[in-house]
């Protein structure tokens, strides 16, 4: 039986000496691409996070280096300049690099900020976009980002900034006829909904938090701005997770197609912080 489709390749494979910055997509092996996973399964050495499912990682050779860099609240295994220095080093020594970055890498995943280090020290990068949890972790979860007859825009945006505020243009997000969704965001929900409803929101506007989307453990938590902080809370949901405000959240659990719960025998465990976005009081 075939696994994958016969297709044709216009590029080659990973190249030694060279950084493929790849997208590992929210939690779901199967979003990985199918130009992200040709490389894994050619590189010398795979620097990945905790966002990243263990399947994929599993695709890299049995040689391959296996390089954890994963951060989680508090628990920063290498700070994000380490982790640039890492890369170099290990193209300089003319290693295939695949770097693994959950979700997209110039989505709120410092994938630009690992390109410029790289570039300066004059290794080639190549980026592999990937499913950014806004997309993947929404759909699991039946909550489309556009719809005609609820949101004509979509902005995304982080609840934690790198100096650790959230100093957001306020104004802006809450414009109503829009879906807003909010990265690294559950450690400062009560402040984001009381801001976003003290710029003209209704209070009353659909909201959702889901934690760990795309994967078997996920769990959604619908109520509105003025309720959702309290339900969050009631179910004990927790990062990673993604926060989801608009119209659209009004159409779960109507749309729902994903059923979470046990995964099947073959299915492997994802890793303690893996599943769909940075957690809320850390960042990539």
């Amino acid at each position: 039986m075939k696994h994958s489709p016969d297709l044709a390749v216009f590029r080659p494979g990973p190249l030694p000496g060279h950084v493929y910055l790849v997208g590992a997509g929210p939690g779901d092996p199967e979003l990985l691409t199918l130009r992200g996973a040709r490389l894994v399964a050619g590189a010398d050495a795979v620097v990945y996070d905790n966002l990243v499912a263990p399947a994929i990682v599993d695709l890299a050779p049995a040689a391959a280096e296996r390089i954890y860099v994963g951060k989680k609240a508090a628990d920063h295994t290498l700070p994000q300049h380490e982790i640039n220095a890492l890369l170099v080093r290990l193209a300089q020594a003319g290693k295939r690099v695949v770097r693994l970055k959950g979700g997209d890498p110039f989505i709120f995943g410092r994938g630009g900020e690992e390109m410029e280090d790289l570039l300066d020290a004059g290794i080639t990068v190549e980026v592999v976009p990937g499913v950014t949890a806004a997309a993947g972790v929404a759909a699991y979860a039946g909550i489309p980002l556009t719809h005609r007859d609820h949101a004509q825009s979509v902005v995304l945006t982080t609840g934690y900034l790198k100096d650790g505020s959230l100093d957001l243009d306020w104004p802006l997000l809450a414009h109503r006829g829009q879906t807003l969704v909010i990265y690294m965001g559950i450690s400062r929900l009560a402040e984001i909904c009381a801001q976003l409803v003290a710029h003209g929101l209704p209070a009353t506007t659909p909201a959702a938090v889901i934690e760990r989307g795309t994967t078997h453990a996920q769990r959604v938590a619908k109520a509105d701005l003025a309720t959702l902080v309290d339900e969050v809370r009631r179910l004990g949901i927790r990062p990673p997770s993604l926060t989801v405000i608009g119209d659209v959240v009004s159409l779960y659990p109507r749309l729902t197609w994903f059923q979470p719960g046990d995964p099947p025998p073959s299915a492997p465990l994802p890793h303690a912080g893996c599943a769909v976005v940075h957690p809320g009081d850390a960042s990539r």
